[in-house]
């Protein structure tokens, strides 16, 4: 049972405009300051969440935004792939909240709570009973880009609109059904073994996610949810460990897999994982 503090905290943060709020934040994130202002800002940051910017790619001039700075890109060869085609990679850095089955009705649970994955692609999903799903929660520390988990085309991506709440450990605590209630962008995948599904989960702050090939697609801009079907000759491709979309503030992505894939997870609950990790094993152990 939640503190009285924990509650009181939940309910007063329910009750705020958060997407107005984020968007405000998005858009200060997004502007130029003075160079002296934003460098002690970025100083400030790396500092307090013991940010690690050995493989980040820093511009010679520096970061011109805040945004710029959160959203940077790495260094060739910063984040090798493990495995082989058959290995489905970690699609984030970060921290796995949860791995597991797909049960009955597809259904899984996270920390103890159980989840939909009907509401969380807001389609019949169905066809993922049997499969695996993991949730990697990325910290405001971590490289905030999201990669393929598998190599394949693109055939849906849809852009669910919802609220904005945290989804730290004390957002997953204090809100139940937490993942299926913010906003958030799902990438289907037709893999060679099966279909596999990418979340990118939205959370307060900036709360915008950005889609590397289809830049209209981006949340909590004022831009309505949507949903694209590609045409199988139109079908964006994406090899695994291509970028797929970047978080301008800390989130979470989830993966769920389709019971064909016969994967065996490579990750467990509370382990610290990086892009390009083995994240399951299409078919079993090789």
């Amino acid at each position: 049972m939640p503190s009285l503090a924990t509650r009181v905290a939940a309910e007063t943060l329910r009750l705020l405009p958060r997407k107005r709020i984020s968007r405000s934040l998005g858009q200060l994130a997004s502007r130029a300051p003075g160079r002296r202002v934003l460098e002690r800002a970025i100083a400030a940051y790396v500092d307090a969440y013991d940010v690690d910017l050995s493989d980040a790619v820093v511009p010679a001039d520096g970061f011109r935004t805040f945004d710029e700075f959160f959203t940077r890109a790495l260094v060739e060869g910063a984040r090798p792939l493990e495995g082989d085609e058959r290995t489905l990679a970690c699609p984030a850095d970060g921290r796995v909240e949860d791995a597991g089955p797909i049960t009955p009705g597809a259904r899984f649970l996270v920390k103890g709570r159980e989840y939909s994955a009907d509401e969380l692609l807001a389609e019949d999903a169905s066809r993922f009973t049997g499969g695996r799903f993991a949730i990697v929660y990325l910290s405001p520390r971590d490289y905030h880009r999201v990669h393929a988990p598998a190599s394949g085309p693109v055939h849906t991506l849809r852009h669910v609109g919802g609220t904005l709440l945290p989804v730290n450990a004390f957002g997953v605590a204090s809100y139940p059904n937490l993942f299926a209630r913010n906003e958030r962008v799902v990438a289907f995948q037709r893999a060679a073994a099966g279909e596999v599904a990418t979340v990118l989960v939205g959370a307060i702050g900036v709360g915008r996610i950005s889609v590397r090939f289809e830049p209209s697609v981006m949340t909590n801009v004022g831009r309505g949810p949507t949903t694209l079907r590609y045409e199988a000759s139109s079908a964006p491709v994406l090899a695994r460990g291509d970028e797929l979309g970047t978080f301008h503030l800390g989130s979470t992505a989830i993966v769920l897999t389709a019971p064909e894939l016969a994967c065996e997870l490579r990750v467990s609950a509370g382990d610290r994982v990086r892009v390009g990790r083995a994240l399951a094993q299409v078919g079993g152990a090789p």
